[in-house]
């Protein structure tokens, strides 16, 4: 399964609290294209089939293939200024 860590949680609890998102809102990771790439996103409520992780009450939704190519990785962020550089490692 997939780790944050605090910086993570931190960054998405950021994301996810403006006042024009529901409290269901998260971080979504999709498979991008045919190339690997991943697609991160905000979200109001998961995908169909999306895993769902909980971490210190924010929640990231995995598409069904992302999560079994994320098992045992660990989502980090980096924040400088208003930017977030979200990394998997």
């Amino acid at each position: 399964m997939l780790t944050l860590n605090h910086p993570a949680v931190e960054a998405i609890r950021s994301l996810t609290s403006r006042p024009d998102l529901p409290e269901t809102s998260g971080l979504r990771i999709v498979h991008g294209d045919t190339a690997g790439g991943l697609e991160l996103f905000i979200t109001p409520r998961p995908g169909d089939g999306d895993h769902v992780i909980e971490t210190d009450g924010v929640r990231v939704f995995l598409h069904e293939e992302v999560a079994t190519m994320l098992t045992g990785r660990s989502l980090e962020a980096e924040i400088a200024d208003d930017d977030v550089i979200f990394r998997i490692v």
